[in-house]
């Protein structure tokens, strides 16, 4: 039996005349998601490349790798991820028209996982806006836009599952501030745009759990206007350096109740590099690092984090745990130069 709709005036209309109206405006009946989603690919999706790194196809040599990087700049400044980049230099960019351009390092920062590339020969290039990654909420809306597997301008959606997890970059550096999302990524993803409901690019999407579901993270875009600023002025980014290697290892009870303090970890000194900062202010293998410039110190990571640019050139305080006594000791961190890329 034929199922019959009326329209205004109580006239049958034929199955067919129901099925020409029902979609006449699909985009009225797309629900406010789908109209945000949309929304964002329109205004974002031309601004994400696919970056191609080592030699051109058809040339013999080491074989290339693929992954995404977004354009920031009508002049060409595309940030991307720098396990991306690697060592290469030979570098180009395929835009969603599919026009390939050349593209050359400005600089890599392995600690935060960011590069930024600039294009060659490129002006008035489709670009999106880094946006404001603290005013992110647990729960918002975000969508990731990449090249997943070689599969070129896809579009994934998902919610900000957690902000400010800390994920270990590939220099052994904690990369801090990092947005969890569940938005799907797959390898070649790495570099592309997390971009919020406002079509604000929020982060870089930079790594994926094997093996787990929807466990995906990005570096926050307030990180990479940072990073992207001290390459822009400096060529990479500034931080300090004392000359140490060491290790996160407990307090004991006794040392740290005879000394007064209530750090119940702190950074185990195991070498001290002869002539550094570090060597000159009498800092020892063993000594537990317990604060530094009034920041309390509760692991190596916290170290690192602390030595940034802020500290460079001048005198800091530090308080170690030598043999369970307490030691103020002043230190001079200097600038720690980044070492040279070669090329592939």
């Amino acid at each position: 039996m034929l199922d019959f709709t009326s329209d205004a005036a109580g006239d049958a209309l034929s199955p067919a005349q129901a099925s020409d109206a029902a979609p006449a405006d699909d985009r009225a009946l797309l629900d406010a998601y789908s109209n945000a989603v949309i929304d964002v690919t329109e205004r974002v999706g031309p601004a994400v490349v696919r970056v191609e790194t080592g030699p051109k196809a058809g040339s013999r040599g080491e074989r290339g790798g693929l992954g995404s990087g977004i354009v920031i700049s009508p002049d060409g400044l595309v940030l991307t991820n720098s396990h991306v980049v690697g060592s290469s230099k030979a570098i180009r960019l395929r835009d969603v028209e599919g026009i390939v351009t050349d593209a050359q390092v400005l600089g890599v920062d392995p600690d935060t996982d960011l590069a930024l590339l600039r294009a060659n020969h490129a002006r008035d290039l489709r670009y999106a806006a880094l946006g404001n990654s603290k005013s992110l909420r647990r729960g918002q809306l975000v969508v990731a836009i990449g090249n997943p597997l070689g599969f070129e301008s896809t579009v994934t959606a998902g919610v900000v599952s957690a902000l400010g997890r800390s994920i270990r970059s590939v220099s052994g550096r904690m990369i801090e501030d990092v947005i969890q999302t569940d938005a799907a990524l797959n390898p070649g993803n790495s570099g592309g745009a997390l971009v919020s409901s406002a079509a604000e690019v929020i982060g870089i999407n930079t790594a994926i759990i094997q093996g787990a579901q929807g466990i995906c993270f990005a570096v926050a875009s307030n990180t990479a206007q940072f990073v992207l600023s001290e390459i822009i002025r400096h060529g990479y980014v500034r931080r300090a350096y004392i000359g140490v290697s060491g290790q996160t290892a407990p307090v004991p009870r006794r040392h740290a109740v005879l000394a007064g303090v209530e750090n119940k970890m702190g950074a185990l000194l195991m070498q001290i590099e002869p002539d550094g900062p570090a060597a000159r202010a009498g800092l020892l293998p063993g000594d537990v690092v317990i604060r530094l410039d009034g920041v309390d110190i509760n692991g190596v990571d916290d170290l690192i984090r602390v030595l940034d640019r802020d500290r460079i050139g001048r005198t800091v305080a530090m308080d170690v745990l030598r043999l369970g006594r307490l030691r103020g000791i002043d230190i001079h961190p200097v600038e720690r130069r980044p070492a040279a890329r070669q090329a592939s």
